[in-house]
Parts: structure tokens; C-alpha cells; sequence
């Protein structure tokens, strides 16, 4: 009887590190099986940051900005904890959140540095189509680990496309593709 409870122990302790990775919220009901960290975007112009997954918890933080990017970093149940582009993370309604993805070009900037190129092709040597300040938030069409391809929507309805390198912006993983 020893044996089998020290085999069922050793097996136990080598699922651990599995289980940590999935980051179970308390309870350890997991949401929708999608893989966690994942990028998403706010849907809407008003989310409520919470404390903790329910609406009885306190609203730490309101975003007011449809299409900002945010990682998935947890779920539990209907609620997803998100992380932002300046590390400020709580949990929000699923249906807050879409699957759109979005970027943000180099949140991370100081002021005075200079804005980055949208080119007409993924080459650094491509024609500048228009410069985009920090912060600026792009439709992300397309990425092969190196290059995204994005698009950003001006006032005047007309849309800019074009290509800027991934490690500028936020929303996107290392090397990451998108199709």
C-alpha cells in the first residue's frame, strides 16, 4: 500500500509544473481552454477593471479605449485577468473583450524620441507611408515573426496600411505569426 501511495505522491509532483502553467484562478475552474497568455483587444470604450473575477468586487481602473490591446494572463469561468501595456492587471467580463487583434506602437518610448515608420513594404529600406507617434493603435493584419503588417484608422475614413517591425509594438509576441 506504501508503494502505491508514494508512486501516486511522485506522479502528483511531476503534474505540478503542468498546473502552474495553465495559471488556475482559486476554485481552479478554467474558462474557455484557449492558450494562456494571449493577446486580445477591449471592446468597447468603457471597461471596468475589477479586483477580483465578480462584479462584487471593487472597480480598480476604467478603461475608456475601444481597441487597446491587452493580454489574457488568467480565466476563470466568464472573467478573464488582463494584464495592459504599462503592467496594471484585474479582471474583466469575457464579453468586454474581443478577439480582434490590435497593437500599440512602442508604449514604452520617452518623450522625444522619434516616431516609428509605417512602410509600404516589410523592408527597412521601404518607402515611409506616414510616421506614427507612440501609443498609436493598430488593426494587426498580418505578422511572420519580424514584420507585421497593419493598418490604422484616420479621421477622414481613409485607412493607412503598411508594415512595421514587430519588435515595435505592443500586442504581439517575439517572433510570433499571424495569418
Amino acid at each position: 500500500m506504501r508503494k502505491i501511495v508514494v508512486a501516486i505522491a511522485a506522479l502528483l509532483l511531476g503534474a505540478m509544473p503542468a498546473l502552474a502553467q495553465q495559471q488556475q484562478p482559486p476554485g481552479g475552474r478554467l474558462g474557455t481552454g484557449l492558450p494562456v497568455p494571449r493577446y486580445v483587444s477591449l471592446k468597447t470604450d468603457r471597461v471596468n477593471l475589477r479586483e477580483g473575477p465578480s462584479k462584487d468586487h471593487r472597480t480598480a481602473w476604467v478603461f475608456q479605449r475601444a481597441g487597446l490591446p491587452v493580454e489574457i494572463i488568467a480565466e476563470y469561468e466568464t472573467w478573464r485577468r488582463i494584464r495592459d501595456s504599462e503592467g496594471t492587471e484585474g479582471w474583466v467580463l469575457h464579453s468586454l473583450l474581443s478577439g480582434r487583434r490590435t497593437a500599440l506602437v512602442m508604449p514604452w518610448a520617452k518623450p522625444g524620441e522619434p516616431p516609428i515608420s509605417l512602410l509600404d513594404r516589410a523592408d527597412a529600406k521601404a518607402g515611409v507611408i506616414a510616421q506614427m507617434q507612440p501609443g498609436v493603435i493598430t488593426n494587426v493584419r498580418a505578422c511572420d515573426g519580424k514584420w507585421c503588417r497593419v493598418m490604422i484608422s484616420m479621421d477622414n475614413a481613409r485607412d493607412l496600411d503598411g508594415y512595421v517591425q514587430q519588435e515595435k509594438l505592443w500586442g504581439v509576441y517575439p517572433n510570433e505569426q499571424i495569418e
